[in-house]
């Protein structure tokens, strides 16, 4: 039997959580198509593997891809990490559907400026994805601040009742064009004043399609076990599954209370289907926000559109040469974004050990001096929390990253090596596979990964990428709640 692509004797760690065995695997038309002894057989393109991994493409469930997918469609930074699917529309920010009347708010400023905002409709958005042929697969959630945007003339206020109806009725709309469901940024200004109310009467359009309900909760610092309380009240209410974005013990006071976070997350699934994503730093990054300047932590700025040249500088050193406080610093550098050092190493490894938790690395693609999570989370989960700190066996390391992620967010024939799945796949050694970028050089690509395929194509091998761009939208394939397993 010829095939395209013949991975002969590769260790397979399938995504399962099971641990891995060596075989053969046959690639045909987009899939994978044996798996076994195929010794005999012959392709157009045959590797060598032995001594090296072959994985399920990794899963980025946390992304801030929305525009960049379409306007730098060769997405280097995860390509080159092992990233075969993204999944955009996160923190209650999207691309779609938006109608912006003058420049994107803030967080929705991290997805680009307002040219960047060109789809109305999720169809229109979907489409331009379909025409951009990206080089990864694209998932996308409905942001509740993009729809507030459409509708209210004052984000800082509870909608109104008609508000709802239209933001409802846009959401349903997408929703039936294969948006995943609806993710929230609660914490943020442009939504902070958003009564629960409001969420709840828009998550109802979630329960008809069996959609996700995902959340930058309304604080990761101290309320967070309160406002984790809230998103479970929200999920409950419109029998949607929960995930909550970038668990985390945020600020200096809340250091050590992950174990606090974790039996709360456990109690709420044992009667409902949740989760969290988390990813691997101490450190966060978004908008310079005021409410988050202090001197209990460093704060790097990375971008600022009145001082450019403070990008990659520490708050505190802009505000020592500017002879100003920490906070007139950060006012005069607004609008900016930021590095804030604020979590505690042991809370992140708890979290991100746990059962219930994925893998996502939130990076932020616009930003011109990013956090080096947008080109590394994948391979530092790989090689320094598996192979070198021991935190989990590597078979549990890509499940959180391939397997899990594709079954919470109906990601069909993806996330796991199966004949007649779609052959995303990740070729590593496992003994050099680690993640480069620093948080002084953040834009570099990872070492130990050998080869990615997309639908089946090689798109990245011996640290470049080749152009080839096989990416594909991906609709949400049926009723989520299926996808959660119990601990």
């Amino acid at each position: 039997m010829k095939y395209d692509t013949l991975i002969r004797q590769a260790l397979i760690i399938d995504g399962s959580n099971t641990e891995g065995y060596v075989a053969d695997v046959g690639l045909r038309d987009g899939r994978i198509a044996t798996i076994g002894d195929l010794s005999a057989a012959r392709a157009e393109h045959e590797i060598e593997a032995a001594g090296r991994v072959l994985a399920p493409g990794f899963i980025d469930v946390h992304t801030h891809d929305d525009t960049v997918v379409i306007r730098q469609p060769q997405m280097l930074p995860k390509l080159s990490q092992g990233v075969t699917t993204v999944i955009v529309g996160n923190c209650g920010i999207s691309a779609s559907p938006v109608s912006l009347r003058a420049a994107p708010p803030d967080p929705m400023n991290l997805l680009g400026t307002r040219e960047a905002f060109a789809y109305p409709r999720f169809i229109d958005y979907r489409l331009a994805v379909e025409n951009a042929h990206p080089a990864v697969n694209v998932a996308a959630l409905i942001g509740h601040t993009a729809l507030r945007s459409n509708h209210m003339d004052d984000l800082h206020r509870t909608a109104t009742p008609g508000e709802i109806a239209h933001m409802r009725a846009q959401l349903q709309e997408s929703l039936e064009a294969g948006a995943l469901g609806l993710s929230t940024g609660l914490a943020y200004a442009s939504a902070f004043d958003a009564e629960t109310d409001e969420v709840l009467q828009l998550s109802e359009e979630l329960t008809a399609f069996g959609a996700v309900y995902t959340t930058h909760l309304r604080s990761e610092f101290e309320p967070v076990l309160e406002a984790m309380d809230e998103a479970f009240l929200i999920g409950r209410h419109a029998k949607a599954p929960v995930i909550i974005s970038h668990l985390k013990c945020a600020g200096a006071g809340n250091w050590g209370r992950s174990p606090q976070l974790l039996a709360a997350l456990e109690l709420a699934a044992k009667t409902h289907p949740v989760g969290c994503d988390c990813y691997p730093y101490a450190a966060s990054s978004s908008t310079l926000d005021l409410k988050q300047v202090t001197d209990a932590f460093r704060i790097t700025i990375t971008w600022s559109t009145p001082h450019p040249e403070m990008g990659g500088r520490d708050l505190q050193d802009i505000a020592a040469e500017w002879d100003v406080s920490l906070m007139d610093a950060a006012r005069r550098l607004q609008p900016a974004g930021a590095v804030y050092y604020g979590m505690d190493e042991a809370d992140v490894r708890r979290i991100l050990a746990h059962p219930l938790s994925m893998v996502g690395s939130d990076g932020l693609p616009e930003d011109p001096f990013p956090h080096p999570r947008l080109w590394g989370a994948f391979p530092r989960v790989l090689g320094h929390f598996s192979r070198d700190v021991g935190l989990f066996p590597l078979h549990t390391a890509v499940h959180k990253m391939t397997g899990l992620s594709a079954a919470r967010f109906g990601l069909a024939e993806r996330g796991e090596i199966r004949e007649g799945y779609w052959a995303d796949l990740v070729l590593f050694d496992p003994l050099q596979v680690r993640d480069v970028a620093d948080f002084k050089a953040p834009q570099r690509a990872a070492e130990g990964i050998d080869g990615v395929w997309v639908n089946g194509v090689l798109s990245y091998s011996d640290g470049q990428a080749n152009g080839q761009r096989p990416g594909r939208f991906l609709a949400r394939s049926g009723d989520l709640r299926g996808g959660f397993s119990s601990l």
